[in-house]
């Protein structure tokens, strides 16, 4: 790639991740909800898996190391993690 088409991208690049200073306290405190939120509802969907399934999930996943169960969970905690990415891109 010629030098100056690097140039271009290098300096097009670097200004995309330029925020000014004003828009940095709103960007922070998005963050934080959007984490705040994500974190609570993980352990809200953790809390109703809990409380549905007519067994123990400790002791399956620890002592009888169920690994159906453990992508099941895993599964539903990717799925809240792409709701709440989609909320967070908009």
């Amino acid at each position: 790639m010629p030098a100056h088409l690097l140039k271009m991208f290098d300096a097009s690049r670097s200004a995309a991740l330029m925020v000014p200073m004003n828009q940095m306290l709103d960007l922070i405190v998005e963050t934080l909800a959007f984490t705040l939120i994500g974190l609570v509802l993980f352990a809200l969907a953790f809390w109703i898996i809990v409380k549905v399934s007519p067994f123990s999930i400790r002791k399956e996943l620890e002592e009888d190391q169920n690994i159906a169960l453990g992508i099941v969970i895993a599964a539903v905690i990717i799925g809240i993690a792409l709701i709440v990415s989609a909320a967070v891109h908009g």
